[in-house]
């Protein structure tokens, strides 16, 4: 029996490493009131500050969302931002065919700004983001950022029904742009918007903005760091894929982001190794920076995290011993994943909807099938001390004592190397 036990946090309660994020979300409608995207706003600031900051947190956030209820789904998402943060790298991260990035007026420097922000508005556009301006973009100021709307938003609370139907016409001459009303809470607003030609609807009248609760994963910082560092260093897939598999919640945020409908693959990842090949080491780059910027300072590696690293590479080297390759990296899949319950507080059936696991990934994790499912009871059994279990599992694995010890001794030593 192994003497090497690793203590398993209880299970189904918040882990350390999972932290809470507040995003409203309000429906836009067609005439049919059938939604066609949702705008997304920070209710999470503690400041009454708008700014590039918030515009990141709030964009990564809806991306790494671990909740049952994908913020960033099929329609389209509408997105407030600062002038400053349209040049972040979060952007880079996002399918832009999914992303309306809302473009704020810019005051009484409109005069001399305008012409000094079209290249980054042009160049957003060129890469496939639809921009959305208020009705202010009508006026003479802004007739060179026109041709690059793809919405107006014609806000009702402040614009008297005369002043709408002259700028619904100026606009209908001018731009290509979809017309959406804003602040619609009555009926008589929406049969005026709409009678006038306008097709698009966002107000109390249709849906008011409902909570959704994030969960966030929360990776060890040191992880990040030594990811950032490989990344700049341009190391080989080898190696920042053994960065990756040292933490749990880095490994999670990746998969979850890689197959998140906002990052728009067509085919699903299930491998690490796959998901930094196509992202790339610049997207790699930014983010790595943003789980650096958005984490909790301090402290080592959350217990649950470690265990599950343990795990997942012990059960890699005993797969290593019976299996081939594939099966090898599966099982540590399994392994880092098994503990995705504690770390979410959520039960794994609900957990693993949230990221995309082979098969025989999935069986294991939640019925203790096949050999995966073995390997994981024989790797509970040597952290419990469970003398039954191990003596069952090693038996029908054909594992020996001294092959668990050895592989386990390992396993810790690996893992205690993330730090170095």
């Amino acid at each position: 029996m192994s003497s090497l036990s690793s203590p398993v946090p209880p299970m189904l309660t918040p882990a350390n490493d999972s932290s809470v994020a507040m995003i409203a979300r309000q429906a836009i409608v067609n005439s049919q009131q059938a939604v066609v995207g949702y705008e997304l706003f920070n209710r999470s600031r503690t400041g009454p500050g708008h700014t590039a900051a918030t515009d990141v947190a709030l964009v990564f956030t809806a991306l790494s969302h671990a909740g049952a209820e994908d913020l960033v789904g099929s329609t389209l998402i509408f997105v407030n931002c600062t002038h400053e943060s349209l040049s972040g790298g979060h952007l880079e991260l996002i399918d832009p065919d999914k992303v309306v990035l809302e473009i704020p007026p810019l005051g009484h420097a409109a005069t001399e700004e305008v012409s000094a922000r079209y290249p980054m508005l042009a160049a957003l556009r060129e890469r496939g983001f639809h921009l959305a301006f208020n009705h202010t973009i009508l006026q003479s100021a802004y007739a060179a950022w026109l041709p690059l709307a793809d919405y107006i938003k014609l806000d009702l609370s402040v614009l008297a029904p005369d002043q709408l139907a002259v700028l619904i016409s100026y606009a209908g001459r001018h731009t290509q742009a979809e017309l959406v009303a804003e602040k619609v809470e009555t009926a008589q607003q929406y049969d005026m918007a709409s009678s006038q030609g306008i097709d698009l609807f966002q107000g109390y009248w249709f849906a008011k903005p409902s909570l959704v609760q994030t969960r966030l994963v929360s990776p060890s910082q040191a992880a990040i760091l030594e990811l950032i560092s490989l990344v700049r260093k341009q190391a080989s897939t080898e190696e920042i894929e053994e960065v990756l598999k040292k933490d749990a919640g880095l490994a999670f945020n990746l998969m979850r982001l890689i197959n998140s409908s906002g990052f728009g693959l067509t085919r699903e990842i299930t491998s690490f190794r796959q998901a930094v090949m196509l992202l790339g080491l610049k997207k790699l780059f930014r983010w790595g920076a943003l789980l650096l910027t958005l984490s909790r300072n301090g402290g080592p590696p959350p217990s649950v995290g470690s265990t599950a690293v343990v795990r997942g590479r012990l059960m890699e080297l005993l797969a290593l011993e019976i299996f081939d390759q594939e099966l090898a990296d599966e099982a540590f899949v399994v392994g880092i994943f098994s503990l995705l319950d504690a770390m979410l507080g959520m039960p794994m059936e609900s957990a693993l909807h949230l990221i995309t696991v082979p098969e025989p990934v999935s069986n294991a994790l939640l019925r203790r099938e096949g050999p995966l499912g073995a390997l994981l009871q024989l790797a509970q059994a040597c952290e419990n001390s469970d003398e039954a279990t191990f003596e069952t599992a090693a038996a029908a694995l054909s594992l020996s004592s001294a092959q668990i010890n050895g592989a386990h001794l390992k396993a810790l030593a690996w893992a205690d190397r993330i730090g170095e």
